[in-house]
């Protein structure tokens, strides 16, 4: 029963966004800041400074740098000084059918050393077994634990579980369409903070945080140091450092926009080749699909034009029967940092276009793309 309810919750959400994506280009960000009201987030040694207030004031210095510098943007802020909830901080990006979703807090810990920001996309962590992965869970179980501020906060949020594998699987679904995007924007994150007041660098990790876990767009969580460190807090604590760290931001958003629309731009305009007659191919014939697991898997030592659906990319090799395949057999293409999985694929792209009105009932998000090599570009 949860499993059905968690597939029918997925839909539901990553529709929401389909009417967005009419419009090409990124026309809509939300800028969430962690926190507020009754919940103060995490707090200085001295119960000085709160972190829900200095999130809030980086988070309106960014939305007015966008606003001013990008006019053709909304820019929505998901909260004042008033509380909000976890799962309203996400289902107001996904009614407004935002393109961008950023969350921004400050980190804490029991030791004063630690210092410095990260960047968090949606996933499970790979380092079971090592102590980054227990304290990125620790930092989960920290920014969730706000459910517990919420009435009846038991239903609501009911099969969200961060260590439950079966959970697992469907955050993935929820987010695995936009794993891709949501990597590029925290590399571009990453790279500009590095100009920022605060230089130390904690990397990029995929973890289960419940606000990113609900948007059915590229979303990321930034921690933009620790109000633990001495150091960190006296650079948050400078109106002039906070505006230092927007600014980062802002130029971080400038240019993963600029690629976003380029990006749509080209492929908007690009004709659909269709596969010559007599080209000479490198991938085992794909035979023609009488029902969902009648893919052929990629041989990886050949190649050759490919078209197909592509229904998600993730950060580590998903095995075929996996229950996020729902049947089909995938073809896997790997990146520098992901997995792409199509499926539906054919050499002749108005076969794959016959089975992609079946495939996007179950992958709303999902789009035909032309695999060349290990080149993966979408057709509009």
């Amino acid at each position: 029963m949860k499993r059905t309810i968690c597939i029918i919750l997925c839909l539901v959400l990553c529709g929401a966004s389909m009417s967005a994506k009419d419009d090409l280009g990124l026309k809509t960000v939300v800028i969430d800041p962690g926190h507020g009201g009754k919940d103060p987030g995490a707090v200085s040694a001295d119960k000085k400074t709160y972190e829900k207030s200095i999130v809030l004031d980086i988070s309106a210095r960014l939305s007015r740098k966008i606003r001013e510098g990008c006019p053709d943007v909304n820019v929505i802020e998901t909260r004042g000084q008033e509380f909000i909830s976890l799962n309203d901080r996400a289902e107001k990006a996904n009614k407004a059918g935002a393109n961008l979703f950023i969350s921004l807090h400050i980190n804490a810990a029991p030791k004063t050393s630690a210092n410095g920001f990260s960047v968090h996309c949606m996933g499970q962590s790979s380092k079971k077994n090592t102590d980054l992965y227990e304290y990125n869970m620790n930092v989960c179980k920290r920014e969730n634990s706000v459910i517990l501020l919420e009435d009846d906060y038991s239903t609501k949020y009911e099969g969200f579980n961060p260590e439950d594998p079966e959970s697992n699987i469907f955050m993935q679904l929820m987010q695995n369409a936009y794993l891709e995007q949501s990597l590029n924007f925290a590399g571009t994150v990453k790279k500009h903070l590095h100009n920022g007041p605060i230089k130390a660098d904690r990397g990029i990790s995929q973890d289960p945080f419940y606000v990113l876990w609900k948007t059915s767009m590229p979303s990321v969580l930034v921690e933009l140091g620790f109000i633990s460190n001495p150091s960190d807090l006296a650079v948050l604590r400078d109106a002039e450092n906070r505006d230092r760290i927007a600014e980062c931001l802002y130029q971080a958003f400038v240019e993963y926009k600029a690629a976003y629309d380029k990006s749509v731009s080209v492929e908007s305009s690009a004709p659909a080749a269709a596969p010559k007659a007599g080209e000479k191919t490198a991938v085992k014939t794909v035979a023609p699909v009488a029902e969902a697991a009648g893919e052929t898997e990629v041989d990886d030592t050949v190649r050759e034009t490919l078209y197909g659906v592509q229904i998600f990319a993730v950060g580590r090799r998903i095995e075929s029967g996996a229950p996020e395949f729902l049947g089909y057999e995938p073809v896997v293409v790997k990146g520098t940092k992901i997995y792409k999985y199509i499926i539906g694929a054919d050499t002749d792209l108005s076969v794959v276009k016959e089975r992609f009105q079946e495939i996007r009932k179950k992958y709303p998000d999902s789009y035909l793309v032309k695999v060349e090599g290990d080149t993966v570009s979408l057709i509009r």
